[in-house]
């Protein structure tokens, strides 16, 4: 149910904000339309925070029958959840089908609109997975920010076709009043922006096919929030002119100027015509999301996005509904899911049947018995679903590669239920968060009922909070945010190999550790180079790709592991036994990259090289019980020899404010410990550009909001981590271990020795 309709008696629904005009004939015509595959379009919009994403998706939808086009812009039927109302902001990426025609041919278009704000920017990269071409959005006035370059690589590392939009031109032209020439060099450095990234981040063979131009129609400029668009193809179909436009805007006709250029219309044709469809589109990106064979039946058939084949689905979102539980929705790559028939979710013990099927127009789902590859459907009834998660009839289905996040989580708070008579509700509260947020990680504490939720800002924490207070209905008692730091390696004990002894004193491990090239890091992060166990089948094409990066080939093909961006490498010769012991040295590594010796936070950017080790001739003598305490302090205690140092997250902020508050946003920048980058100047407004620890931003908000009487903008950026200053380490370590129950100082390299 949306949130324009009114619950009645006996479950009806009363329509008081939209009005149905086409949309029962639309919803009708999209049932039909999507059995033909060469007709259907899945896509997303993208952009920065405030660029107009949600607006000009009430405009498609509006212009395709599914809603007023009098509530186009203001309705924002997509933010359909409450805080999503309250707070203006895009916080779920929600889908909308809907249909629209050239030369009396329908196309199903199916929308996803994501959220802006980079706490949320996980969603982003889950719906990419889901579509195959997105509009990127621009402001006209601000152009590419930040977060614009963070959505278009994210599509790019997807194979997601970027065409783009220059959104609000009507304020270029009516507030900053510019000349049409200084328009179209606006609208040139933006292309030319967008065309870099392109270029940067896409596949090598689309860095030239994929630029984007105003002459082939792959530029769309307009006003969402005013209804009118326009590109090269239109203005010859239609004999509206640039000098028109500018004309229109001038006059404040900009009404008019949406009845002979709509957005819409203007957009789904660009969409239709230089988008891909699921047919010409998974040829291409199905090799780059599933790591089985190409050339065998299942992958042959998603390749040909044959809907009477194997189903393989893949679930990018989780959403509660009231009324019918956990909602989960996926592409489709193959087969057809069917109401009422059982599947697995590739990972999970038993099949479950699949209670409902639906399309999605915002909060309103429209049931329907079949779904067939190449669309984006809902459904309810897969307890076992999670975003990220593969569905198939065969439990042996080989999953679609993990959707891999660009940013870890940064902040964590404690929450627990203020009456433990909701403990039980509150577990399975946090256990639908998890499924739905992948980005969020929840540990939780079964005796006391404590959980940590981890997130990607404080917003992110304070929604996650909201939904189990307000929609699960259990008050909860918060701590105050923690920042989730790193350990990392700054030196090498290389040529100084660290011996860890196992508790009976037979089994000796030696091991030297270095840290490993940014390059590497960036490669592991992005899931190139794969995660968890290799096995040894693989470990020559694994070591292969270390070698590209620069790396020494042939040590790299004896390895055996990946954590994370942490590698663990076996370079002894000859040790007999040592195979029998190969999973528990790497079970050992996975505990250290997860709890490192200084603060017990995670590792990251480490190599560890077992150079020798001395076992027990009798099996029953090098078991877990010795060998896992042996493996572990030796990597540990490698690392202090390397000399381990903590890494904080930092954010990028940038801060555009009227030039006679600038003095107090500088003073608010530097007293956390921010440095000033640039501060560039555009008429009576300078933008501060500064880098900051996330620990010091709490609060930042308000403290912005007071030192500019409320007449800054700002937005900010995840940097990743940067080494804590020296000054402040103790400080630091001793809070975070006695936060854990931990003694204040961390153990010495004397310690992993005994």
């Amino acid at each position: 149910m949306s949130r324009f309709d009114k619950p009645l008696a006996g479950g009806q629904v009363q329509r008081t904000g939209v009005i149905m005009g086409r949309k029962e004939d639309n919803i009708k015509k999209a049932t039909e339309v999507m059995n033909i595959l060469p007709q259907i379009r899945n896509l997303c919009i993208a952009a920065h925070i405030d660029h107009g994403k949600t607006t000009l998706s009430d405009n498609l939808i509006a212009g395709a029958g599914m809603m007023s086009s009098e509530l186009a812009g203001a309705a924002r039927v997509l933010d359909f959840d409450e805080q999503e109302s309250a707070r203006g902001i895009t916080i779920n990426a929600a889908s909308a089908s809907m249909v629209h025609e050239i030369d009396d041919v329908p196309f199903l278009i199916n929308l996803i609109d994501t959220p802006g704000h980079v706490d949320f920017g996980g969603d982003v990269t889950r719906a990419m997975r889901a579509v195959d071409g997105c509009f990127i959005l621009a402001c006209a006035v601000e152009g590419p920010m930040p977060q614009t370059e963070t959505v278009v690589r994210q599509a790019l590392k997807e194979k997601v076709k970027p065409v783009l939009f220059i959104n609000k031109v009507d304020r270029l032209i009516n507030e900053l009043q510019v000349t049409p020439e200084d328009m179209l060099k606006r609208f040139e450095a933006t292309i030319t922006k967008v065309n870099r990234l392109i270029k940067q981040f896409a596949p090598e063979e689309f860095k030239k096919s994929w630029q984007v131009s105003v002459l082939d129609g792959t530029v769309a400029f307009g006003s969402a929030y005013h209804n009118w668009g326009i590109t090269i193809p239109y203005m010859k179909k239609s004999g509206v002119s640039m000098t028109d436009i500018f004309q229109y805007c001038n006059d404040e006709k900009q009404k008019e100027l949406a009845t002979k250029a709509p957005v819409h219309e203007v957009l789904l044709d660009m969409a239709v015509t230089k988008l891909p469809g699921p047919v010409e589109a998974q040829p291409y990106r199905i090799p780059n999301i599933w790591n089985g064979d190409i050339d065998s039946e299942m992958g042959q058939s998603m390749v040909n996005c044959d809907p009477e084949a194997e189903l393989s689905m893949m679930i990018t979102k989780i959403w509660m509904d009231p009324h019918a539980g956990e909602v989960a929705v996926g592409r489709l790559y193959s087969g057809s899911i069917n109401q009422g028939e059982s599947v697995f979710a590739i990972g999970a013990s038993k099949p479950e049947r699949v209670q409902q099927v639906s399309m999605m127009v915002g909060g309103d789902r429209i049931t329907v018995p079949r779904v067939v590859a190449g669309n984006i459907a809902a459904i309810t009834g897969i307890r076992s679903a999670a975003a990220g998660v593969t569905l198939s009839r065969d439990k042996d289905f080989i999953p679609f590669e993990a959707i891999r996040h660009y940013s870890d989580p940064v902040v964590t708070v404690a929450v627990e239920p203020k009456s433990m008579k909701d403990l039980p509700k509150f577990i399975d509260a946090l256990r639908s968060l998890a499924k739905a947020d992948a980005s969020l990680q929840v540990t939780t504490n079964q005796e006391t009922g404590e959980a940590l939720l981890a997130g990607m800002g404080e917003l992110h924490l304070e929604i996650t909070v909201y939904r189990i207070e307000e929609e699960q209905n259990i008050k909860v008692k918060v701590s105050p945010p923690i920042v989730v730091y790193r350990e990392g390696i700054e030196g090498s004990s290389r040529g100084h190999a660290f011996e860890g002894k196992s508790p009976n004193r037979h089994n000796r491990f030696f091991f030297e550790i270095e840290p490993l090239s940014e390059e590497v890091v960036a490669a592991l992060r992005s899931g190139d180079l794969g995660d968890g166990p290799v096995r040894p089948n693989d470990a020559k094409e694994t070591g292969n790709k270390f070698g590209e990066l620069g790396m020494d080939k042939d040590l790299m093909r004896k390895i055996y592991a990946i954590k994370g961006t942490n590698v663990l490498v076996n370079d002894t010769k000859g040790i007999q036994g040592l195979h029998e012991t190969r999973e528990l040295i790497i079970e050992a590594f996975n505990e250290v990259c997860v709890k490192g010796p200084i603060a017990d936070e995670p590792v990251q950017g480490m190599f560890v090289r077992l150079t020798d080790a001395k076992l027990h001739e009798d099996a029953i003598h090098r078991g877990p019980a010795q060998t896992i305490p042996a493996v572990r302090n030796g990597i540990k205690g490698a690392m202090l020899r390397a000399r381990t140092v903590i890494l904080e997250p930092m954010q990028k902020a940038f801060v555009s404010v009227p030039n006679d508050w600038l003095g107090q946003v500088t003073r608010e920048v530097t007293n956390r410990r921010g440095i000033i980058e640039d501060m560039p100047s555009d008429g009576d407004v300078t933008t501060v550009v500064g880098v900051l620890p996330i620990a010091e931003t709490f609060g930042f908000s308000n403290d912005i909001r007071a030192a500019s009487q409320g007449r800054a903008v700002w937005n900010t950026e995840n940097l990743g981590f940067q080494m804590l200053p020296p000054q402040l380490f103790d400080k630091v370590v001793a809070e975070i271990r006695t936060r854990k129950g931990l003694k204040p100082e961390p153990n010495s390299i004397g310690y992993y020795s005994e």
